[in-house]
């Protein structure tokens, strides 16, 4: 039986992505972004060079905060573009793919599922990935709370396990993978499954006791224990996930050449501490679609059939 702190109804794996790219209509996903004027990008950005670029942010926190926080990159992409930008913040991971595909943003943030499954129904390219430490990879860990006495993947049978967003690579695909390669499997078989909708809520759920296992980012796990949102002496880390490429951002592909160079020199130029702030990296790194094989792989280790959601 599968545990639903946030009391969204789950259904199996495949179910799950097929709802996620298909279920939203437009009008409904029209209205529920937001950007920095206010106003959805309800209109498809046909033009390859258009005069205001809808960019789209990580869908990860209140939309007021994200466009608060990324004034600065706003202006920095107005003054090396000489173009208008409007960001956008859309209600989820569905939302966003779904803009995507109706060409409604023009470069979008992703994670790398979520920039998996929109490649499966928009014309998009990466090019540019979170730079952290002069590497474009990352990790996620598996948590557990100190009081469960869980120190291995082998102690999490018969526990519940707490994920993020179901569309969330680094907190739930990745995690999921590290305990499905420890003979693990979900729906009750071996563990429960508890979708908390971020990373902050699945560290929250292992603390409180709500969940005795979590995975999530070890990028955003450190933040919080440095915050000291989590107590270190409550939760530690039991599992570290390889290495992983990091989350892309993509541009429509059929924007005009000289515009799609502009943008990847903008991005890959920036250095700017604070304007770099918000999304915690040192800078951009180049990305390319092979980089995102490994994510793949691992929807195959799930048996998920990425082909089937193009449906």
């Amino acid at each position: 039986m599968t545990v639903l702190l946030n009391k969204r109804l789950l259904v199996s794996m495949t179910l799950i992505m097929a709802t996620l790219i298909g279920c939203q209509s437009p009008s409904n996903q029209s209205a529920n972004k937001q950007s920095g004027s206010g106003n959805s990008p309800a209109v498809a950005s046909e033009s390859a060079d258009p005069q205001t670029l809808k960019v789209a942010l990580l869908p990860d926190e209140s939309p007021s905060s994200l466009i608060k926080k990324n004034e600065g990159f706003k202006k920095y992409l107005e003054t090396k573009l000489q173009k208008h930008i409007e960001l956008v913040v859309t209600t989820d991971y569905s939302s966003m793919i779904e803009a995507a595909s109706n060409k409604r943003i023009d470069l979008a943030y992703f994670g790398p599922l979520s920039y998996v499954l929109a490649k499966t129904k928009s014309d998009i390219e990466p090019f540019a990935a979170l730079k952290k430490n002069g590497k474009t990879t990352y990790q996620s860990v598996i948590v557990a709370n100190t009081a469960s006495g869980i120190k291995s993947l082998a102690e999490v049978r018969g526990k519940t396990v707490a994920f993020g967003d179901q569309a969330s690579t680094s907190s739930h695909l990745i995690p999921k993978s590290m305990l499905a390669n420890s003979g693990l499997q979900p729906g009750g078989k071996d563990y429960q499954e508890a979708f908390t909708g971020s990373h902050d809520a699945v560290a929250l759920a292992v603390q409180n006791g709500n969940a005795q296992v979590g995975g999530l980012s070890k990028p955003i796990f450190e933040s919080l224990i440095e915050r000291k949102v989590i107590d270190s002496s409550k939760v530690k880390v039991i599992a570290e996930s390889k290495e992983y490429p990091e989350y892309p951002w993509t541009m429509r592909s059929d924007l005009a050449p000289p515009l799609k160079e502009k943008i990847r020199a903008a991005f890959l130029a920036l250095n700017d501490k604070e304007v770099l702030k918000p999304f915690k990296a040192d800078g951009f790194g180049a990305a390319k679609d092979k980089d995102y094989d490994s994510i793949r792989d691992l929807a195959k280790i799930l048996n998920l059939d990425i082909a089937k959601l193009q449906k």
